[in-house]
């Protein structure tokens, strides 16, 4: 049987196509934490005890904020910190806020243009954020763009996500403030159960951290 070349190479050319999705989909791409944290007096865990409440009063109380919240409760049980239950019957006040952004739309073109194969922009298209959503302004340009063979003259569209973490604490007899710290990541995922626990794990990466410092911390992939 005789093929047309132009139809046998769209042909191979779908299917390799369909292969870079499965491929893509059993090996998920970790997304990346930025992490800022900044201290100043943070007492040693010795003698020292926390309760975890609600930066966000809407949170408080709820089921979901119960879960994420022992999740932070256990980072510093580990740091060697004692865990109450009564706010004031702690000497450290623990404050933690969560969220994630309604999504943004991104549409790529794979197409090679004259600037050469990684497009005018050097990797095929940029897209940019400014992230000011549940729980204040993250600020900062986030840029990221890559070139897909597999994709030539094809337009793809996708949303990601950024979702961010909020912990701040304070010295309980007198409210002063002795670390505070965020987690942000930009993903495709949406699912709160999924993006709180491992920016809670990027938060505590090298607690307290230095002060003034921004670092980026790897992710894991989430599992389908």
């Amino acid at each position: 049987m005789t093929y047309h070349s132009g139809s046998q190479l769209g042909r191979l050319r779908m299917a390799a196509a369909a292969l870079l999705l499965v491929a893509l989909a059993a090996c998920a791409t970790p997304f990346k934490a930025d992490v800022s944290r900044f201290t100043t007096q943070l007492p040693a865990p010795t003698g020292q005890s926390f309760a975890v409440v609600a930066d966000d009063p809407k949170l408080s109380g709820g089921l979901e904020f119960n879960q994420y919240a022992s999740l932070v409760r256990d980072r510093m049980v580990k740091l060697g910190y004692t865990a109450v239950d009564d706010p004031a019957q702690a000497t450290l006040i623990v404050r933690f806020d969560y969220g994630v952004d309604n999504g943004r739309e991104r549409v790529r073109s794979t197409n090679i243009g004259p600037a050469g194969p990684w497009g005018p922009w050097g990797y095929g298209g940029f897209y940019g954020r400014s992230w000011g959503g549940w729980g204040g302004s993250w600020g900062g340009p986030w840029r990221y763009g890559w070139y897909d063979p597999f994709f030539d003259n094809s337009i793809q569209s996708y949303t990601i996500y950024t979702s961010g973490i909020g912990l701040k604490i304070d010295r309980a007899v007198d409210g002063q403030r002795l670390f505070e710290g965020k987690a942000e990541a930009v993903s495709t995922s949406n699912r709160l159960q999924y993006l709180v626990p491992n920016l809670i794990e990027a938060m505590f990466t090298n607690f307290p951290g230095n002060s003034g410092e921004t670092v980026r911390i790897t992710v894991a992939p989430e599992n389908k």
